[in-house]
């Protein structure tokens, strides 16, 4: 498997300076040999580990000694390079060091729908609409600000307008259920209460006939005992207490 950078993902053909000898492409994470031998480094060391010389000069290597180039690295990554849609229709071209973060917003990369079961690839450009009408779409909130959550088929024939009135009608008839349950409640209170206050009420004049009772009571036998008796009979037990 090559080491090296594809020549048919550049825009213009590279300088054979900048070719792995191994590998014919273009260097990928480019090092030096002690004879000053250059190569991509993945290249490298497989034909190190199969013999130990300069695949150019073939004198004796330590990978030890090895160095990496980071000056050609930066002169490599400066060179214009295609997108890997292009034969998808991506006319972009940008330095090769941009690539992957001109791959990750391509609307033309290939993905994978996230729908389970779904196994379509589709570009990326393209992906949100697959998605509203993918057949293994799981059931998702509507965008439109009603908040319903459905289903692909579901959402075809969906009404805003109509589930919003709908819901806002039921909720009326909620709140006015709830407001004759309310009063229904709140009188029951009253008359209880008023129940109470006439019972409070009748409870009260029955105490003050009582107390009236007591009173009238107390007083008639205050008037049948006879004043003198009481001090005869004092006297007699003072007289017996004198003896």
């Amino acid at each position: 498997m090559s080491g090296g950078y594809d020549l048919n993902l550049f825009a213009s053909p590279p300088d054979c300076n900048f070719l792995c000898s191994v590998c014919h492409g273009v260097l990928k994470r480019p090092v030096r040999l002690p004879c000053s031998h250059i190569f991509c480094k993945k290249c490298i060391l497989r034909w190190l580990a199969r013999q130990k010389t300069c695949p150019c000069c073939r004198k004796e290597v330590k990978q030890k000694r090895m160095v990496h180039v980071n000056k050609l690295r930066k002169i490599i990554g400066r060179l214009e390079v295609k997108c890997k849609n292009a034969e998808a229709g991506c006319l972009v071209t940008c330095p090769l060091a941009h690539r992957k973060g001109h791959e990750d917003s391509c609307p033309f990369e290939l993905m994978a729908c996230p729908n389970e079961g779904c196994m379509s690839r589709v570009p990326r450009g393209a992906l949100a609409e697959h998605q509203q009408n993918c057949q293994h779409g799981a059931h998702q909130r509507f965008p439109l600000g009603c908040g319903a959550t459905l289903g692909p088929a579901e959402r075809a024939n969906h009404n805003c307008y109509r589930e919003l009135r709908e819901a806002w009608c039921q909720h009326q008839e909620r709140s006015r259920t709830l407001v004759v349950c309310l009063l229904r409640c709140m009188r029951k209170v009253h008359r209880s209460t008023n129940f109470i206050r006439r019972q409070l009420a009748q409870l009260g004049d029955l105490l003050e006939e009582d107390d009236a009772l007591l009173v009238g009571a107390s007083q008639e036998e205050a008037e049948a005992t006879p004043g003198g008796s009481i001090g005869v009979e004092v006297w007699g037990a003072q007289g017996q207490a004198t003896l």
